[in-house]
């Protein structure tokens, strides 16, 4: 009886799906402290709340040394905070990884997407946060419609 139990429990567990590793979202602006860090940390969190296997990751293409304060502010009061305690400089590897790119800003010519890339036009963080944060909002719904479609169904 121990060894069918045993057999029953490896049958059930060697049958069971891998868990699936999430698909990365880049998001790219220059200084990698504002606009990025604004759109990763929403759609982190959008994702989060819908059970979607993605995340999302900021990058900058000429990194500041810290996050602009009006992008943490921000994401403070919006209960959220940015993913990295820096700005982080944008890697071919973020980019051969990633599922979507996001840019607020020109890739260097010597990076090379392997995915699709968009770019999105919003108002600067630094002038007016909410405004900057509902226009990359309204953008993050109309890519999550497009990452869920891409889901292949069981």
């Amino acid at each position: 009886m121990k060894l069918t139990l045993v057999a029953m429990f490896l049958a059930t567990f060697m049958a069971a799906p891998e868990p699936k590793s999430p698909g990365t979202v880049v998001f790219v602006c220059e200084h990698g402290s504002a606009k990025s860090v604004v759109a990763a940390a929403h759609f982190n969190q959008i994702a989060a709340e819908r059970g979607l296997p993605f995340r999302a990751i900021a990058r900058g293409t000429t990194p500041e040394a810290a996050m602009a304060p009006a992008a943490v502010q921000g994401l403070l009061a919006d209960g959220l905070k940015p993913g990295e305690p820096a700005p982080t400089k944008l890697k071919q590897s973020d980019l051969d990884t990633a599922v979507r790119v996001i840019t607020f800003c020109d890739l260097p010519s010597d990076l090379k997407p392997a995915t699709p890339v968009g770019r999105w036009e919003v108002p600067p963080v630094s002038a007016d946060y909410a405004k900057s944060r509902d226009a990359i909002l309204e953008q993050i719904e109309q890519l999550v419609r497009e990452l869920q479609g891409s889901i292949p169904r069981r």
